[in-house]
């Protein structure tokens, strides 16, 4: 972040304190998302107040929402964006106020299914650990959780995709393009159990080869396979929303994001080549990745 912006967002953040008895908690969110906003202004090469404009801010408003960020914590974004430009203009720091025409997002445009934190918690725990279908659907959801990889990259993932020392996947999204994504712990001890105690018996049954998850017949799963696990033990567990694989991957780009993760690395995790039409993002190193993943997510 540029010095002369980040000057700007300390003056704002001191005048919220002092001047509107701001709480801690609306400090600790607004610094947050500003923070946020300022480093999306430079990597679209925006380091000066005269230079953003009002496609900025919108590309950033469209870019949380297609990462899955839900549609309260975007509006307190705009809301944030919006009280940082009014203060430049009445301090005289600037003379645009780039938000000034742009509707707040509405409440309701959030990603149907989207799961909180409990939600998820509650789902994974519904898998009892101890029959082996259920020790497989366990290590399934809690990938789909840890990673945010789509159903068909799951359904390709192969053994020897699993990295146990390093603590990351690698994985073959659109294109057969390969990004390594982290995994976190829980999810590597409920694959670990599963590959030790599950899946050579169902191997023995079929011709699952090199395939990581195997159905009772010993042969890969299918699509329906892992929408019917999904919608099982959401409904074991009091989810009364509509509910589908593609959830897990809105709830992880939503919890990394609310958490305070990087534009940038989310992007990288979930494997979007290009998420906003003006900016194609640089490749980011593999042990940032895997520090934004420990920070950030509920179970990294």
């Amino acid at each position: 972040m540029s010095g002369r912006l980040s000057e700007h967002l300390r003056s704002y953040l001191h005048y919220l304190e002092l001047e509107r008895n701001a709480s801690a908690n609306t400090m600790a969110s607004y610094k947050l998302d500003l923070v946020r906003y300022l480093s999306y202004l430079e990597s679209q090469q925006v380091t000066s107040l005269d230079k953003i404009g009002e496609r900025d801010v919108a590309s950033l408003l469209g870019m949380l929402h297609d990462l899955g960020l839900s549609g309260r914590s975007i509006s307190r974004n705009f809301s944030a964006i919006k009280g940082f430009h009014r203060f430049l203009v009445a301090e005289g720091l600037s003379k645009f106020n780039p938000t000034e025409n742009i509707d707040p997002p509405k409440r309701s445009r959030t990603l149907p299914g989207v799961l909180n934190q409990d939600e998820v918690e509650a789902i994974l725990q519904q898998p009892n650990g101890v029959e082996p279908l259920s020790i497989r659907d366990r290590a399934i959801l809690e990938t789909l959780y840890a990673t945010g990889m789509r159903v068909s990259e799951l359904l390709g993932l192969k053994q020897s995709a699993i990295d146990f020392d390093e603590g990351v996947v690698r994985v073959f999204g659109k294109g057969s393009k390969e990004r390594i994504v982290p995994i976190g712990r829980a999810a590597l001890e409920w694959i670990c159990k599963y590959l030790a105690t599950v899946r050579p018996t169902l191997a023995r049954k079929g011709k699952g080869r090199d395939a990581l998850f195997l159905n009772a017949r010993g042969t890969p799963l299918s699509r329906m396979t892992i929408w019917n696990i999904v919608r099982e033990y959401s409904q074991q567990a009091g989810i009364r929303k509509e509910i589908h694989p593609h959830t897990f991957r809105h709830s992880f780009a939503t919890h990394l994001l609310e958490g305070g993760a990087d534009l940038r690395a989310v992007q990288e995790m979930l494997g979007h080549a290009d998420i906003s039409t003006t900016q194609v993002y640089t490749h980011i190193d593999r042990e940032y990745l895997k520090e934004v993943h420990k920070t950030f997510h509920p179970r990294g």
